[in-house]
């Protein structure tokens, strides 16, 4: 069956601009902040339809609509792992005093021969407590099942285990959690970016869009699915 082609004006789980700041207005957040890996970048290729910009700088703008004065700063390295976030990242967060930070969810640790998952749930926990130390609110995704490296038979569960662990420590830290493992995003023929890594655009767009349903459910407000 052939999937069915949207744009960024048709595509049923975007968010036009307008909707986009009536979930967000009146905001608290006025000082938002964005570490870790190219996942925190935005990173990924342009798809025809949808503009060109990644889903951390969609979010930024629909704030600033609300907030004109929000200050916005993204310190994502591409591919950082949760320990170098740390190491190079997290006194800039830190000193630029967030109320709204997002947290990477640890993609580039799992690429590795053989992970260590205990280390990297205390690796995390240490993001966290230092996040914490903020009083910022907090967000996260989980990684897409479409995220596949074929090198490493046992991709899917590397995933799964990770994504177990970023729900865990948010729900222990009050983060809020945009679930992406399965959601029905991953099953478009073009979210990947050429790397086969990496969402697209389109990708990015729904992405954004899911944070702002999110952050709008943290303030009380109903969204539409």
């Amino acid at each position: 069956m052939e999937q069915p082609v949207f744009t960024e004006a048709t595509d049923p789980f975007c968010l036009d601009r307008a909707d986009a700041m009536t979930l967000l207005a009146g905001a608290p957040w006025g000082r938002y902040a964005v570490i870790g890996d190219s996942l925190s970048a935005g990173t990924g290729d342009p798809t025809p339809g949808y503009q060109d910009q990644g889903w951390p700088d969609r979010v930024a703008d629909v704030l600033r609509s609300v907030r004109p004065d929000l200050d916005y700063l993204n310190v994502s390295e591409t591919g950082a792992t949760t320990a170098q976030t740390l190491e190079k990242q997290a006194a800039r967060m830190v000193e630029f005093s967030p109320d709204l930070l997002h947290l990477p969810c640890a993609a580039n640790d799992i690429a590795r021969r053989r992970p260590d998952f205990g280390e990297m749930e205390r690796t995390l926990r240490r993001m966290y407590d230092v996040a914490q130390g903020t009083g910022a609110l907090l967000t996260t995704f989980t990684l897409g099942r479409a995220y596949v490296v074929p090198v490493f038979p046992d991709w899917p569960q590397r995933i799964a285990a990770v994504n177990e662990i970023v729900r865990g420590l948010a729900s222990e830290y009050g983060a809020v959690v945009v679930d992406m493992w399965d959601h029905p995003v991953n099953d478009r023929g073009n979210l990947l970016s050429e790397d086969r890594i990496h969402f697209s655009t389109s990708g990015q767009a729904v992405m954004a869009a899911e944070m702002v349903r999110k952050l709008a459910g943290s303030l009380g407000r109903t969204t539409s699915p």
